[in-house]
């Protein structure tokens, strides 16, 4: 069975850092680029960042370029965001997803004071 399995998230402080991981497991995951999404309450689920499979392009929405850091671990089976300088406007449900749509089920992420 095809799976995407998020951890990482959890409530911080507006200025400071969380990973993200997505395991992905019961697949080949050197053959798909992968992705994070995040969706926000009341909005559309938006793009974030996505990664090729070799892991040598990367892109991001111009609201995290410069703060998040998509990567990922073919060995592992691992992908990676690395978020920081948090802002509260990042408060969202993150979600992995594999290129061909396949999507993992989100894990919070809370930026407070």
């Amino acid at each position: 069975q095809v799976q995407l399995v998020e951890s990482g998230g959890g409530l911080v402080q507006p200025g400071e850092s969380l990973r993200l991981t997505c395991q992905v497991i019961g697949f080949s995951f050197t053959q798909y680029a992968m992705s994070w999404y995040r969706q926000a309450p009341g909005k559309e689920r938006e793009l974030v960042a996505d990664i090729s499979i070799s892991g040598s392009l990367a892109k991001y929405a111009p609201s995290v370029n410069g703060r998040f850091t998509i990567s990922r671990d073919n060995a592992k089976g691992t992908v990676y965001l690395q978020m920081n300088n948090l802002k509260p406007e990042d408060t969202a449900v993150y979600y992995c997803r594999r290129s061909d749509n396949t999507w993992g089920q989100g894990t919070q992420v809370t930026v407070s004071s």
